[in-house]
């Protein structure tokens, strides 16, 4: 018996053996199948042409904004704007991970080598990797148990002296800073014939505070009393779903970058294919996913008009001379409000404006290709304010009817933020189309 057991595995290596060798043919590197997935609280937009620009008249731009055929790539397109606590969850990681590394320095925090040797938790570069799961399990800033000696070490991330209000123990969010480097491709592009040309030359570095100016809501208007907004809107529980404002354009790429980091990392501790990065639409991509598919509509639902056949509003904006709760909403509102459109997205018009990854040029629709259309710009901090201007799109609470047209386009400086602009992201598709099984 013992010996057929043994002439039964040397038959299955031969047979194993055979099957892997090529016989000297041209057969590719073996890989895994890889099936797309919707990533969570996305929807998938199908790739296709449409006519990008105006559907109605105007008269401002009609001579240097022409309506123009292009086709976009699928790609996957978030529901919703961006949340409080979507956001949050940005902000306390960045928040956590400054804790361990700058205050804590406790070995536990750190992924420990095979052997257990907590001396050693340091790879061969000198780098340390936070343990996220044990984190999740032993939050930082619970003082109990184990952890109760963290409360003094982390006493350095409050406000200080003068800063302090009452005594209390309150994050500097001012500490909060998100560190991050990106290849900026289209500069590789540029100068991809230019023999002294360095790799390093096309990586774009930036150090952005994480934290969203809450004070939007008193700087954006004159004379309001906005200061409930100021003191509870990012942080009270209530408006957790609500999305989130006071986040520049550069802010809102640093997010971007965070999140495919964040993927990525699930993706490699399960030996899973990654999906492609995330980023802000482009203009073209947020125009056609905002027209749900329709021909030459106004909005987002379709249709001329802003109400419905019984006289409802479509959306979260300034009706009239300023009637702003006709709408159901003083301000923002929850980001699934309304009805979605026909790709299932929701709030593509009104609630909050949101940023784009292009840069703003009024003739843009005139020069950029008909395939897969953006004007994209690096802006130097040395460069002149007109040149770190970016799309935004969609209208938003404060706004009247004509910015909620999905053919408007308006602009605002990189580094500013409003208390009625936020954004979404989206994550292109790898493959021609998701129903596409070859």
């Amino acid at each position: 018996m013992r010996k057929i057991y043994s002439f039964l595995l040397i038959a299955g290596a031969l047979l194993t053996a055979c099957k892997s060798s090529d016989r000297g043919e041209l057969t590719g590197v073996p890989q895994r199948s890889f099936r797309s997935e919707v990533p969570y609280n996305m929807v998938y937009i199908p790739g296709g042409s449409f006519l990008m620009g105006q559907t109605d008249q105007d008269v401002t731009f009609a001579q240097i904004s022409q309506t123009k055929q292009v086709t976009v790539s699928p790609f996957f397109m978030d529901q919703t704007e961006i949340s409080n606590t979507q956001y949050k969850q940005y902000v306390n990681w960045v928040r956590d991970s400054i804790a361990i590394t700058n205050y804590l320095n406790d070995p536990k925090y750190y992924i420990q080598p095979r052997g257990g040797n907590a001396n050693a938790n340091a790879n061969a570069g000198g780098r340390k990797f936070i343990n996220w799961d044990y984190v999740k399990k032993n939050p930082i800033w619970n003082f109990r148990g184990n952890n109760a000696g963290n409360a003094a070490k982390l006493d350095g991330m409050y406000y200080q002296g003068d800063d302090r209000v009452f005594d209390r123990n309150e994050v500097d969010v001012r500490l909060l800073k998100y560190n991050y480097s990106i290849m900026v491709l289209r500069d590789a592009a540029n100068h991809k014939n230019d023999k002294n040309a360095k790799r390093s030359d096309f990586i774009f570095r930036d150090t952005v505070n994480v934290y969203p100016d809450t004070l939007v809501w008193l700087s954006d208007f004159s004379y309001a009393a906005n200061e409930p907004m100021v003191e509870g809107y990012f942080s009270h529980p209530a408006f957790r779903n609500y999305p989130v404002v006071g986040v520049t354009w550069r802010q809102a790429r640093a997010f971007t970058v965070w999140r495919t980091r964040y993927n990525d990392a699930y993706k490699d501790s399960r030996r899973l294919p990654h999906r492609l990065p995330y980023s802000l639409p482009t203009e073209a991509e947020f125009e056609y996913a905002a027209r749900g598919g329709r021909i030459g509509t106004d909005y987002p639902w379709g249709g001329p008009y802003v109400k419905n056949a019984k006289g409802c509003l479509m959306a979260n904006f300034k009706p009239g001379r300023g009637n702003y709760t006709d709408d159901g909403g003083a301000y923002t509102v929850n980001v699934r409000s309304y009805f979605p459109n026909d790709y299932g997205l929701y709030n593509m018009a009104g609630n909050v404006a949101e940023w784009t990854a292009s840069a703003y040029d009024p003739s843009a629709s005139t020069f950029v290709h008909d395939m897969a259309p953006t004007f994209n710009y690096e802006a130097k901090a040395s460069d002149p304010e007109v040149l770190k201007r970016k799309v935004v799109r969609g209208g938003s609470w404060k706004d009247v009817g004509y910015f909620l047209q999905n053919s408007t386009r308006s602009y605002e400086y990189q580094d500013t933020a409003k208390s009625y602009i936020g954004f979404r992201c989206v994550s292109h598709f790898v493959g021609r189309d998701i129903r596409d099984k070859r």
